[in-house]
């Protein structure tokens, strides 16, 4: 079923979700370190993912013109400086700047316009029959890779513990080895055939019907978006950090579980979709995992609000690879680049906004508010996205 381009964009997808996981868990507490508040630490969270926005809305006008492999090509050179920015002990204003250029994901989640362009090119070249499932197994080598970058979150406390290096230097060579994964992404890149490039007829133009519907789509994505914004890796694991007072190396366990089982979640979603639907299965995975979330909120002990967070993360990405089928099948296929950049480019968005609204509600409301904000907007978009397009069918 997959040949060269396959595993060249899976080995890519698992290298840099590793790098990103990894900076997820222990971004937030670095920042804390180096004396920077909640609200500071939201706001340089935003400014990384709009940074990624911008990339990606940039990248779904210009990728198949500049070329796919190019494309991604740069865009690893650009998260390499981040890295490199992260490493260095930068003024306040100046780091924002710098995260925004190297498109710092404090997500802990790869969702950005490389993540778009690597769609785009399974899309070219899975058959129709494949695509599903081919997004399902990049779903599950990227959750694969959020894992491992999840469990190698305890990196700074061996650092400190077992070879006596400093607290902040132990920060430090985390984003160093990101920036290594990342360099290791542009040698396979360089690798990919002209198969993943895309010729397009001048003539050939989006049509009205898959702007209107790309539009509407996205749209509503945003409404996830804004509310999984509230939820970012960053700050899901500041929420264990001061509730529970729990080290590094314990919240990478935890988010080493919750990817194990997203991982997991994602074979189960394409066989959900073929007895289902795509919509279906995207809206009836996602609502029970958001209220399950809001019961980790309400947790007063450790071991329960681990439990529940593990049983949420067993089916909230189910709704990933079937929104990126059904993006993928509602237009033609000259216009799935343009779907998926702009798809993409709203959801970045919508993270984007909400971890600085996060960090102030964090600060005036209370440390476990963003988990309910967070769902309750999560619970909304999936209401209105079972109204709009449960009747649009699954095209090609």
């Amino acid at each position: 079923m997959f040949h060269k381009d396959h595993l060249l964009i899976y080995i890519c997808a698992f290298l840099r979700s590793t790098g990103v996981s990894l900076t997820g868990v222990v971004i937030a507490i670095y920042w804390a370190k180096l004396g920077f508040s909640a609200p500071h630490i939201g706001v340089l969270t935003t400014f990384g993912l709009l940074g990624g926005a911008a990339a990606t809305l940039v990248m779904s006008f210009w990728a198949d013109s500049l070329g796919r492999r190019n494309s991604l090509l740069l865009l690893a050179l650009f998260s390499i400086g981040g890295a490199v920015a992260l490493m260095l002990k930068l003024h306040f204003l100046v780091l924002c700047g710098a995260v925004f250029l190297g498109m710092v994901n404090g997500m802990g989640r790869d969702r950005l316009a490389s993540f778009s362009i690597e769609q785009s090119i399974l899309s070219s070249v899975s058959t129709v029959h494949e695509r599903t499932k081919a997004f399902a197994w990049y779903s599950l080598v990227m959750d694969v890779g959020h894992a491992l970058g999840s469990l190698l979150g305890s990196l700074p406390f061996l650092l400190r513990t077992k070879w006596a290096v400093s607290e902040i230097l132990s920060y430090q060579a985390v984003f160093a080895f990101y920036g290594f994964l990342l360099f290791v992404c542009i040698l396979c890149y360089l690798n990919l055939s002209h198969k993943v490039e895309v010729h397009k007829d001048p003539t050939q133009k989006i049509s009205k019907q898959s702007q209107k519907r790309v539009m509407k789509f996205a749209g509503i994505s945003f409404l996830d978006a804004l509310g999984g914004g509230f939820l970012t890796g960053a700050l899901v694991s500041y929420w264990f950090y001061k509730k529970f007072g729990v080290t590094e190396e314990v919240i990478g366990l935890i988010f080493f579980g919750a990817r194990i089982a997203n991982a997991l979640s994602f074979l189960g979603a394409a066989w959900l979709a073929k007895k289902m639907g795509l919509v279906n299965t995207m809206v009836f995975t996602h609502i029970p995992s958001n209220i399950v979330l809001m019961l980790v909120a309400l947790s007063p002990a450790l071991w329960l609000a681990i439990v529940l967070y593990l049983i949420r993360e067993s089916f909230v990405e189910m709704d990933v690879p079937t929104r990126q089928s059904y993006v993928a099948s509602i237009v033609e296929p000259h216009e799935r680049t343009f779907a998926i950049g702009i798809l993409n480019v709203t959801r970045t968005l919508g993270w984007g906004l909400s971890p600085a609204l996060a960090g102030q509600a964090i600060k005036g409301l209370s440390l476990s508010a963003p988990f309910f904000i967070g769902s309750s907007i999560k619970i909304f978009y999936d209401l209105i996205l079972y109204k709009t397009f449960r009747h649009i069918s699954e095209g090609t």
